[in-house]
């Protein structure tokens, strides 16, 4: 895998699922453990259930980052043009839900990333990137 940007669809439960294979390939390519593995992928799945559900759907990015010569990791952005968060700090709130979900969302993939950041304004759409170092 190359570091270059690969950027791919999530409007639908099957984009869901493609976003989930997509993050676990190119974990195992990075050289994740499966804990690690498990980690991203459960982030990238709930963020991908989130552009679809909240935002209408949108698009993934994912790339290979670097921090110095001997670590790496992933960085994913999850992107829509949705109603946006109207509060953020309480959406990250453990439990929050404005759904019939766990209120695991955001703050689940935030606990399960290295760093995260959000992006919302309502009326305009919100942007969640997130990376995990191997």
């Amino acid at each position: 895998m190359s570091n270059d940007l690969e950027t791919f669809p999530v409007r639908s439960g099957e984009d869901v699922v493609k976003a989930r294979q997509i993050v676990r390939s190119r974990a195992i390519d990075v050289g994740f453990s499966l804990v690690e593995q498990t980690k991203i992928v459960t982030a990238a799945s709930e963020l991908a259930r989130n552009t679809v559900i909240y935002g209408g759907g949108g698009e993934m990015r994912i790339q290979r980052v670097f921090e110095g010569p001997r670590r790496s990791g992933l960085r994913l952005t999850f992107e829509d043009q949705g109603p946006g968060i109207a509060d953020i700090e309480l959406a990250l709130r453990d439990g929050f839900t404005t759904g019939n979900g766990l209120g695991l969302g955001l703050s689940g993939a935030r606990k399960l990333s290295h760093q995260f950041d959000i992006w919302s304004k309502p009326g305009e759409g919100t942007r969640v990137t997130i990376t995990r170092w191997k």
